[in-house]
């Protein structure tokens, strides 16, 4: 499956025409099959607070392209749809990017109809997905060295699966706190796991292969209509599993 890269000017291809999205639009669709089945959708990090406008060229975005086309490669030939959220602004900004996700998703159902979605998102884009973890088309959650501050809901989470990959090196967000809302939000009734990359830290540079490799293989479990028996998914979720699995 081959994503897309826009240009400057933002133009997002489709199979079988084109079209292009505003600046107003919150989802960049990378690749449209012509009968899609479900969405797979990454969601960059940020700073805390910043209402600087979001581009398509800050680092934070750059580092999501690969991400995305290394979990492509593990997915149908056709059939999934490829896009990224679009924020407004570069900072959380007291949950404004967690909304942007919302309006991504009610942009993807506009367009394709109602699809099950896997959201993907690395550090603030990981807070932001867990956020939006309860709209009924999320199927699942991939959260990379997310930023999850102590206080940070998990009562949503019932019944929805998600899974957790963090490196132990990571100096930006807490290993810990992953640690600590994986244990929460199983309480609250999640499907939810955790994977500790031994040297890796936050910007996923060092051990690049292990989380390409993780990635492609939880996203493509997370997107099946029923869960694996077997698999790193299945043994970072079980009853009774560890607080984490160490890679």
């Amino acid at each position: 499956m081959k994503v897309h890269s826009d240009g400057p000017d933002e133009t997002t291809h489709r199979q079988g025409g084109e079209s292009t999205e505003g600046p107003e639009s919150a989802l960049v669709v990378r690749y449209a099959p012509k009968s899609p089945k479900a969405a797979v959708l990454t969601l960059h990090g940020g700073r805390a607070e910043d209402v600087s406008v979001s581009r398509p060229w800050h680092l934070a975005a750059l580092r999501m392209r690969p991400v995305l086309r290394a979990v492509a490669t593990g997915l149908p030939s056709d059939g999934i749809v490829l896009g990224e959220v679009r924020y407004r602004h570069r900072g959380w900004n007291g949950g404004a990017a967690a909304d942007d996700v919302l309006r991504a998703l009610g942009e993807l159902q506009e367009k394709f109809g109602p699809l099950p979605v896997v959201l993907v998102g690395h550090s603030m884009g990981g807070r932001a997905a867990l956020h939006a973890a309860a709209h009924p088309a999320v199927r699942g959650v991939l959260a990379l060295a997310p930023w999850l501050p102590a206080a940070e809901p998990a009562v949503h989470l019932r019944g929805q699966r998600l899974v957790v990959l963090h490196g132990d090196a990571d100096r930006i967000t807490g290993a810990d706190d992953s640690v600590n809302f994986v244990l929460r939000a199983r309480t609250a009734g999640a499907h939810a796991g955790m994977i500790m990359i031994t040297g890796a830290e936050h910007a996923m540079l060092r051990r690049l292969t292990t989380w390409h490799r993780l990635a492609t293989e939880i996203v493509a479990d997370l997107l099946r209509d029923h869960p694996a028996k077997d698999g790193t998914v299945a043994e970072a979720i079980a009853p009774g599993a560890p607080a984490f699995l160490r890679v």
